[in-house]
């Protein structure tokens, strides 16, 4: 039976407590285990209510506070623009399915390192230390541009689907009111034909 999902009891007091190591944990401690791909869930110790999205936010905007920003004005702008949009669903995927591809990506170039100098080679660990070390902020800033570029993309299909829609709606002359589809209402009388008798 596989390991079950790592608990973290969120207090009152703003606390964070691991129900596997049964201490009080910080912020950095969370962000570590999301850098381990550690399975975790955030929950509020009084009501039970899921807080893991919320420490995950926190984590990003203390991230974006300080160093070096993935994320610019002008992205996060078109983010929020598609909050209350009917492709709202999609654009969420649309990140999340596009940076998964970029993380696949490094995980490859990980097991690449790994295939030429070995598993626990200390050459390999010195090696992908000195590759962070001065790729990092280059790395980080391709990221922030590649979502970036994805997010424009969307945006741009987006408005194009908007437009065709409205130009193929534009030629349309609806009547003012649209005939019933099966036959006149009962209220109406149909048209005299000239051949039937007259009313009484």
């Amino acid at each position: 039976m596989g390991e079950q999902v790592r608990l973290i009891k969120k207090y009152p007091n703003r606390r964070l407590y691991d129900t596997r190591t049964s201490s009080y944990i910080t912020l950095i401690d969370v962000k570590e285990l999301v850098l381990v791909s550690e399975e975790f869930q955030v929950v509020d110790a009084k009501t039970g209510e899921d807080l893991t999205r919320s420490i995950l936010l926190q984590i990003i905007l203390e991230e974006e506070s300080g160093g070096v920003p993935m994320f610019t004005s002008d992205l996060l702008s078109h983010m929020i623009r598609f909050y209350g949009h009917a492709m709202q669903g999609l654009m969420g995927k649309y990140l999340e399915n596009n940076i998964k591809a970029f993380s696949d990506m490094q995980s490859k170039l990980q097991d690449q390192v790994r295939g030429i100098y070995g598993e626990n080679n200390s050459i390999s660990k010195d090696l992908w230390a000195q590759f962070l070390n001065f790729q990092g902020p280059a790395l980080q800033n391709m990221m922030g541009t590649y979502v970036e570029q994805s997010t424009k993309m969307f945006q741009q299909m987006q408005e194009q689907v908007e437009n065709q829609t409205r130009n193929m709606f534009t030629g349309f002359q609806f009547p003012a009111q649209f005939p019933a589809l099966h036959g006149a209402p009962k209220h109406e009388t149909a048209p005299a034909t000239g051949h039937g008798k007259q009313g009484k």
